[in-house]
């Protein structure tokens, strides 16, 4: 697979980002694009710890599902669920019954909602400046970097789990603090007579 693909409407995507009309979509309006709130970005931090060892579709999928099942993502609400709510969640054929995952999600709502800063302020401390030049290909694009890596400490040490630096970094990919749209891609407003003006209504999502 070549790393970028043109799609049926013509344009350069990523190639990931070509593949599923679910990938096309969140690739255009989602992936890369800055979103800041705590309980957006908590929703985020969830989805991502729940896509280790799975594909990142099977999670787009069942997204409204886990959405239904952890309260809209609230902080608040998720940091009192108790046994009943890890049963009822275990039983959900909904979403991903992985249950160390779920006392994960539900333990880091409970780190979360203890955060004097909020979540939103700490995991963006860790953005690092914008990059010098848009990678070209897939080979440009790190797993990890010296700031996830900084992150996963600073979640850890606060008592969250399942964020190690590459969960890290997939979440700083997501939310825009880095942006690693290819340099020809559509979406990166790199190329020519691109009009990125269009994805800048998502900026922001969740404050």
């Amino acid at each position: 697979m070549t790393d970028l693909v043109n799609g049926p409407d013509g344009l350069p995507r990523c190639a990931w980002g070509a593949s599923t009309p679910d990938y096309a979509v969140y690739h255009d309006e989602e992936w890369g694009r800055p979103l800041r709130g705590d309980d957006a970005l908590y929703e985020r931090l969830t989805l991502e710890a729940f896509q280790s060892g799975l594909s990142w579709l099977t999670i787009l999928r069942k997204r409204q599902a886990f959405r239904d099942a952890f309260a809209g993502f609230r902080i608040e609400s998720v940091a009192r669920y108790g046994e009943s709510d890890v049963a009822r969640l275990m039983a959900d054929a909904g979403i991903v019954r992985n249950r160390a995952k779920i006392e994960a999600a539900i333990a880091n709502a409970r780190a979360a909602s203890e955060l004097p800063e909020g979540l939103s302020a700490l995991l963006w401390s860790f953005a690092p400046p914008p990059r010098a030049a848009r990678p070209r290909s897939f080979a440009e694009v790190p797993a990890t970097s010296p700031e996830s890596a900084a992150m996963a400490k600073a979640l850890k040490k606060r008592g969250f789990r399942f964020v190690g630096p590459t969960t890290a970094y997939a979440l700083m990919q997501a939310t825009g603090m880095v942006d690693d749209h290819l340099a020809d891609c559509h979406v990166s407003g790199d190329r020519p007579g691109c009009d990125r003006a269009r994805h800048l209504r998502r900026d922001g999502i969740g404050t």
